[in-house]
């Protein structure tokens, strides 16, 4: 929920629009001048409106009790760009929530939130120890995969890994640098690789959740 809106003159002009639904809905609006705008910005360029927004309370074991049949769970993940455009995807394929795992970037982060583009606040985005949440998922029935560069992992074509989408699914996303731990990974239940065809030695890590989670919406809505 958005609290209050400060707003630069020429920003009032340009969105009148935003202004006028602000005031139906009764927050608060409040003119500044483009150097006080500036001091409540951190980009290079902004654009003349800041808004102050509460922070959803909600925690995993009220996002369980709602049935979700897919999650993103982000583990020791410290990019918050990467961390951003996950909560997109995420907020693209309907994945009912992202969950921040261990030692993860805090999703209001400045650069967390604009790599959201808006997703941040479509759905639940909440944080948990890693040893809870694969606890908890497993006790509310929620399959998790571990994505994992091994060998000897399943292949996300395989015909196994494709039954095992239908959900309800967790994908468990390591940190960028070093992927999941070999104890985390050991939690779920199936390790999973991307296959790569070509001479790259591996994907980053948003391009890799987005595979994960738009194979598992389709598998999902084929099912359905």
């Amino acid at each position: 929920m958005v609290d209050e809106l400060f707003v630069t003159p020429v920003a009032a002009e340009r969105d009148r629009e935003l202004l006028r639904t602000a005031a139906a809905v009764g927050t608060r609006v409040t003119l500044v001048t483009d150097r006080v705008a500036d001091s409540l910005s951190d980009t290079v360029t902004p654009q003349g409106v800041v808004a102050v927004v509460r922070g959803d309370d909600t925690d995993l074991a009220e996002v369980l009790t709602r049935g979700p049949r897919l999650l993103a769970v982000l583990v020791d993940v410290s990019d918050p760009g990467n961390a951003g455009t996950v909560i997109r995807t995420s907020d693209a394929v309907g994945a009912d929530a992202v969950v921040l795992a261990g030692d993860s970037v805090d999703p209001y982060n400045p650069k967390c939130v604009r790599a959201s583009a808006g997703s941040l606040f479509h759905l639940p985005v909440v944080r948990s120890d890693t040893g809870a949440a694969a606890s908890d998922l497993r006790a509310a029935g929620v399959r998790t995969l571990a994505t994992t560069l091994d060998a000897d992992a399943d292949d996300l074509d395989s015909v196994d890994v494709q039954r095992l989408l239908a959900g309800p699914v967790a994908w468990l996303f390591g940190n960028e640098a070093h992927g999941l731990p070999d104890s985390v990974a050991a939690m779920a239940d199936a390790r999973v690789r991307i296959p790569i065809r070509g001479a790259a030695e591996s994907l980053n890590l948003a391009a890799a959740a987005a595979i994960c989670l738009y194979a598992t919406s389709r598998s999902q809505r084929a099912e359905s």
